[in-house]
């Protein structure tokens, strides 16, 4: 009986396309918000709800994903995943109005959300020890990598006077390529460690730790996300470029989490999260004040903050918290973007409110516009502000846990008398 060979290198090729079709997803959407808007009349609640979508399929087809992925393999969720990408993005290009946006964007989301379920466990699969850390670090670089290329791509269309229907057509072409990578091809045997069980993972995660982690993931999640989403809408009359200020924080995310290893060794989790806090506000807080080239100064600040968010939560649970599992690191991410889909429509309300607010001042146009949104922005730093407060507790919280297991380490090595 012969043994198909698993093609490794094939394999990544078409997850990263994946991840990439996942931030072209993100980054295209957000720099067509506005012309969204003026196309089908919406106000900034309703293009709110629609991005909400995006966050609401993703944490629902990942967590489903993460669950029957030992069961099915890695080859179906992808289908899913392009069956639901394909069928998004061409609800999106023949939209009739809000309800079919509404639908198209929670696909494009599930396809985004079986991706990351897919691919993650996959890669882990296919390589071990030091080479399965290097691969799935490189396999993350793609979502804020993507970004960076899509913001600039929808940048670039735009100022051509090209219609928005063109750049969603964009976000076909990776999902084409890692359709076409993965077609044919054997997939690696999933493997489940056999001291894991359901049970215990929901065991561990009914410990105070996992649930404190879990409420910060969703303030961590809204903090990176919020004002990247809303960054076409909000800084457009700011007199710096909307979609150059996203590619600029994306990119910088990009190469910080390809050096992020030395870094989180040395001030260790907590230091980096509650670190990240700081820099976060930082950066919001400049948004929501400073105009011109001040913003991409903002955006580098903000960047700093929000860039090891991500991977740190989800490491912290892996590291921290082992006895969660797969499960476990699964509900943590579902968490950020469930969050993020919930404030979504929230901070689209902001926005409308600020501008009924700002108008009865007698502004008017662009300056209308630019006092919304920074006062949109400055609502938005509440959410690094308080998560300040939670990683510091976080901090002393870890370092008093560690100094308490090496005492009870010393007197075990004690000589009994």
């Amino acid at each position: 009986m012969t043994t198909l060979q698993v093609n490794q290198s094939r394999l990544f090729n078409a997850s990263c396309f994946a991840l990439i079709t996942t931030a072209f997803s993100f980054s295209i959407r957000a720099g067509i918000l506005p012309q969204l808007g003026t196309s089908f009349g919406l106000s900034a609640e309703q293009l709110g709800f629609i991005n909400s979508m995006w966050f609401v399929g993703f944490p629902i087809s990942m967590i489903i994903g993460g669950l029957v992925y030992y069961s099915v393999g890695p080859k179906i969720i992808m289908q899913v995943a392009f069956l639901c990408h394909a069928l998004g993005i061409l609800l999106t290009i023949y939209a009739g109005g809000y309800s079919t946006l509404l639908i198209s964007t929670l696909f494009i989301g599930i396809g985004n959300g079986c991706t990351e379920a897919a691919c993650n466990p996959m890669i882990a699969d296919m390589y071990s020890g030091e080479k399965m850390n290097k691969m799935l670090n490189r396999f993350h670089m793609w979502f804020p990598g993507g970004i960076v290329i899509g913001s600039l791509i929808s940048d670039f269309m735009t100022k051509a006077g090209l219609p928005w229907q063109a750049q969603i057509w964009v976000i076909l072409i990776p999902t084409l390529i890692y359709a076409f990578l993965f077609f044919g091809q054997t997939f690696p045997t999933a493997k489940m460690a056999a001291s894991t069980s359901l049970s215990s993972n929901f065991k561990a995660m009914l410990s105070p730790l996992y649930l404190f982690m879990f409420c910060c993931m969703a303030l961590t999640a809204i903090s990176e996300f919020g004002p990247q989403q809303w960054v076409g809408l909000i800084m457009a009359k700011s007199g710096a470029q909307p979609m150059w200020i996203l590619a600029l924080t994306t990119g910088l995310m990009a190469i910080g989490r390809f050096f992020g290893g030395p870094i989180i060794h040395r001030l260790d989790q907590t230091g980096v999260l509650l670190g990240g806090a700081v820099f976060a506000a930082l950066g919001i807080y400049l948004f929501s004040t400073q105009t011109g080239a001040m913003a991409y100064v903002a955006a580098v600040f903000f960047a700093l903050g929000v860039c090891y968010f991500w991977p740190t939560m989800v490491g912290f649970v892996a590291e921290r918290i082992p006895a969660s599992g797969a499960l476990g690191m699964s509900i943590i991410g579902g968490v950020g973007m469930f969050s993020t889909s919930i404030f979504q429509p929230i901070i689209g309300g902001w926005i409308d409110a600020e501008r009924a607010e700002k108008a009865t001042s007698g502004l008017t146009g662009d300056a209308l516009e630019l006092a919304a949104g920074q006062a949109t922005l400055m609502k938005m730093t509440s959410f690094p502000l308080i998560l300040i407060v939670a990683f510091t507790l976080l901090f002393f919280w870890m370092r008093n846990r560690k100094a308490g297991r090496v005492d009870e380490k010393a007197l075990a090595q004690q000589p009994q008398l």
